[in-house]
């Protein structure tokens, strides 16, 4: 096993500093506190990520504040580990909360109790309350927006009057209305869309904290002061915050009709950056490296938006001549019953039909179009997010029906890759950075991690692959303190199975991370198949860069061949 970056950061910075650790080869943790709920280790987070991103250090793309600590997010291609570790250590030791601009004050109107808040009664009998008494308390007082995260938009807010500190539920709901006011422990928060929960629902807010319609979609951030305002349910009914779904729109340029949408086919590009500090994760092509190339195929720009496949996949009818291009795993993809090749562009004419069979290697293919996927953008990507319906195709997987439009109409260049060049799929040894928290477990977990094979659940999908394999212990407890995630972190729940975090996954989470796959490395995860194995290897924080450079060597070194005929 390679050395712990902490060992070594201890001595060069400090004891008195804030600890620096890695998250996989793109993410720097600079840590605050303790275990418990601080205002001042949080002011601390904030007063840091103020200094950060206002003069950011060469390669610093984003920070993430949380409870406790600050996720710096990277380019491994324009820094090193040693290099930022240096910058943000000295910027951290000038950064003042005493500087923080004064917090903005919010208001959110509340209607109590009823149906908006089931829980209310419940919370009121547990804690000795009236309802009035529980409704007094909770918007009598202000709350900090510690940080935003679990689904686009959710504050973390506290900390609560003592007498309204009550256990989350024993069974989460499945089903939680967005909108809804909801406390439990030390935090009370909101949520923005509907989503599964187990807080205690008091109330709902007309007022929507997340809407990817406004040019600004967030309400509120951390930092922010928040003081609830009770409504009348009258109130609540004039202006209950609903807003309708509008159906995408149609493409002046159609090229495929939807006959068949599979089991998860979408529209996907190199994801949204810059978000993750309001909760809203990359999403993005599973196999990134697979979208490039496939996107070269017919001239596109590496980034632009694909269709993304699993098994079973989709059936298509060209409504014009069109050339497509396919890459990713080979999902036996034929055109009018005659197999068609991986890695190299096609023309279809009109009436041509595609299919996908059963897969023969991988999980996740491309189909890429002459100048993208005509979708729009929102927040600057064409990726679709399924969990808050942003994105895509109307923020949803296709379906029989739909039309999918290109960004033009005849393709840049036709070509093929050579078999000797195509990405490799399937069971892999991956690298991994350990930490932020290895420290949370046992020695012999640590050393399971890197030496014994480990196998993909039949828990798989576009947000975390749970991993079967040797139970990963903890040395005490199975949570922390939620903080910043990124693709790749391995998140170890009680049971000790890692579930490693894919483009969909959270951006932030409360279960310690043993480690973190490198980001070239984690397309290797996602296309190994349900019962594929997958070892881990142990690289030191700024080896794990070498990934990004051979990654960027391999795409710049790609020789294609024309297509003819």
């Amino acid at each position: 096993m390679s050395a712990r970056p902490r060992d070594v950061l201890a001595h060069a910075v400090g004891p008195a500093a804030p600890r620096l650790l890695p998250l996989g080869d793109a993410g720097l943790v600079v840590q605050y506190g303790g275990d418990e709920i601080s205002e001042a280790a949080n002011a601390a987070v904030l007063a840091l990520g103020r200094a950060v991103a206002s003069g950011p250090p060469d390669g610093v793309v984003e920070v993430v504040p949380t409870y406790r600590s600050l996720l710096i997010v990277y380019d491994p291609l324009r820094t090193t580990a040693t290099q930022l570790r240096r910058t943000v250590a000295e910027i951290a030791s000038r950064a003042d909360p005493a500087d923080l601009p004064p917090a903005r004050p919010i208001a959110i109107p509340v209607a109590y109790g009823g149906a908006p808040g089931p829980d209310l009664a419940a919370v009121a009998q547990e804690a000795g309350l009236s309802e009035a008494e529980v409704i007094a308390l909770h918007s009598g007082q202000e709350y900090r927006v510690f940080m935003l995260g679990f689904t686009p938009g959710f504050p973390y807010m506290g900390t609560l009057p003592p007498r309204l500190r009550v256990a989350r539920l024993a069974s989460p709901r499945i089903r939680v209305p967005g909108r809804s006011v909801a406390i439990a422990g030390l935090q009370t928060g909101v949520y923005p869309i509907e989503s599964p929960g187990g807080w205690r629902l008091i109330g709902r807010t007309p007022l929507r904290i997340y809407d990817p319609s406004r040019s600004n979609p967030f309400l509120l951030e951390a930092g922010n002061r928040v003081r609830f305002v009770p409504i009348s349910d009258a109130e609540y009914e004039r202006d209950p915050g609903d807003a309708r779904a509008s159906p995408p729109p149609a493409s002046p340029r159609p090229a495929l009709l939807v006959e068949s949408g599979g089991l998860l086919t979408t529209v996907q590009d190199l994801g949204r950056g810059g978000r993750r500090r309001f909760g809203l994760p990359q999403s993005g092509a599973m196999d990134s490296l697979a979208l490039r190339v496939t996107n070269l195929l017919i001239g596109n720009g590496p980034g632009a938006a694909a269709l993304e496949l699993t098994f079973p996949g989709p059936r298509l009818r060209a409504v014009r001549p069109v050339a497509i291009a396919l890459g990713g795993a080979d999902h036996a993809p034929t055109v009018n019953g005659r197999t068609a090749g991986i890695w190299t562009a096609h023309r279809l004419e009109a009436g041509d039909v595609l299919a996908f069979g059963a897969p023969r290697a991988g999980t996740w293919g491309y189909l890429a179009l002459p100048g993208g996927v005509d979708v729009p953008e929102v927040m600057a990507s064409r990726a679709t997010y399924l969990p808050a319906g942003l994105g895509g195709h109307g923020g949803r997987r296709l379906e029989a029906g739909d039309r999918i439009g290109c960004g033009r109409m005849a393709p840049a260049s036709m070509l093929r890759l050579p078999e000797r060049l195509w990405p490799s799929l399937g069971a892999c040894e991956v690298r991994v950075v350990l930490g932020p928290q290895e420290d949370y477990f046992t020695e012999d977990a640590v050393r399971a991690l890197v030496e014994a094979p480990f196998q993909v659940s039949r828990e798989f999908d576009r947000a975390g692959y749970r991993l079967d394999g040797p139970r990963l212990a903890h040395r005490a407890r199975a949570e922390l303190l939620s903080d910043g995630l990124l693709p790749g972190a391995l998140q170890v729940p009680s049971g000790g199975q890692p579930i490693v975090i894919m483009p969909d996954g959270p951006s932030t989470g409360g279960y310690p991370k043993i480690g973190a796959v490198v980001g070239p490395d984690l397309r290797r995860v996602a296309q190994a198949r349900r019962g594929e194995t997958i070892r881990f290897r142990a690289v030191d924080w700024d080896v794990s860069h070498d990934a990004a450079r051979e990654e960027a060597a391999y795409l710049a070194a790609l020789r294609f061949e024309r297509v003819t005929g």
